[in-house]
């Protein structure tokens, strides 16, 4: 069997179940021939420079804008001319990537950005390709650029997000709910004394885990200030150098620093909440952990509609302010009962191998 498996390396998530879906396919299945493709690379330089760039620019710096275009190309009235200007850019300057499915033609295509779903899509309308093609979507809100017509199976996030889809029109026995996948470390089991004394932290301390995604934004110096001296900080600055070096300089007592990580299992074990972006991906690594999430600086769109379908569950907090969130981190640990019944509702939709499912059903 020979699968490629299909992403946009704009934005983290996209990337990293795309390569969730790589290592367990290739470890179950070494006998197939199992494919990576970042769609991107196959662009030209200057169309990768601006889709890369220009998401990294418009989240960081101008967030309404980018919820402007959120909205504006789900709206009903434009979005038959926004999906068409939007796929004709796409098409012209992806030619290398059509040109490798139509000449490999796998048995099947799995894509985890709509980016690589439509295209896929377009040459099996065009009959140039007779793949079955799997759209895993990485949010659990689904904006309709995700919904193309040739996709032989979605994989949903949650129930919430099966019903969205088919709302859009798409049939029931095309969807799955299963999840997002997320790399195998996720679903361990650890032993958290073991790993605060790893880490070099107390394991009594109520410990909060700080992380916004590898651009280290969101107010996060105010929220150190705020919550260091009643709670453990363990604080995520990612690519966000300034950051490092300015709450290093502080030096708060019970606040431990980390740039970039490949540990961030291991600081999730070690903390009983953590403050995060709700990312599709995110939201899915902090479920699978168990860790009941407090949401900050989330991006206008996909990551607010995240939030709302979350909320339906019982899960996660939308913070409104600095003060609200030092309320609300200070209720958890003074009432451990609700983080447990937090618990408790993630237990009911996290799931255990997303992976695993996905390759069962399309096996």
């Amino acid at each position: 069997m020979k699968v490629i498996i299909a992403y946009a390396s704009a934005g983290a998530g996209h990337t990293k179940a795309a390569k969730a879906l790589h290592h367990y396919f290739k470890e179950k299945s070494p006998q197939s021939e199992i494919i990576i493709v970042d769609v991107l690379e196959k662009a030209s330089s200057l169309f990768r420079l601006i889709y890369i760039q220009g998401y990294a620019f418009l989240v960081r710096h101008a967030p309404l804008f980018w919820a402007l275009a959120f909205y504006l190309t789900r709206a009903k009235i434009l979005y038959p001319f926004t999906r068409a200007f939007i796929f004709f850019l796409s098409r012209v300057n992806a030619r290398n990537f059509l040109c490798l499915l139509t000449r490999e033609d796998p048995d099947l295509i799995i894509s985890t950005h709509f980016f690589t779903s439509e295209l896929t899509a377009y040459l099996k309308n065009k009959g140039k390709i007779h793949s079955k093609l799997i759209t895993v979507i990485t949010d659990f809100g689904v904006h309709p650029f995700w919904l193309c017509k040739g996709t032989d199976l979605y994989v949903a996030a949650s129930g919430l997000t099966k019903e969205i889809l088919i709302n859009e029109g798409i049939e029931g026995p095309k969807i799955m709910v299963l999840g997002i996948p997320v790399e195998e470390k996720f679903l361990r089991q650890y032993n958290r004394e073991e790993l605060c004394r790893k880490l070099n932290i107390s394991c009594q301390k109520f410990t909060a885990l700080i992380i916004t995604g590898s651009f280290g934004i969101g107010p996060i110096e105010e929220i150190v200030e705020s919550l260091y001296s009643d709670v453990q900080l363990l604080v995520v600055c990612a690519t966000n150098r300034k950051l490092f070096f300015r709450l290093s300089q502080k030096n708060y007592p019970g606040v431990f620093l980390f740039k970039f990580v490949d540990n961030i299992e291991e600081l999730m074990t070690a903390s009983d909440i953590i403050i995060t972006k709700p990312g599709g991906l995110s939201i899915a690594e902090a479920l699978s952990m168990e860790l009941p999430p407090l949401f900050i600086a989330a991006i206008p769109g996909q990551e607010t509609e995240n939030m709302n379908i979350l909320k339906n569950y019982g899960i996660g907090v939308k913070i409104r302010n600095i003060r609200h969130l030092k309320n609300t981190v200070l209720d958890y640990k003074d009432h451990p009962v609700k983080l447990n019944l937090i618990k408790e509702n993630i237990r009911k939709i996290k799931k255990t191998s997303t992976a695993g499912e996905i390759y069962n059903a399309v096996r």
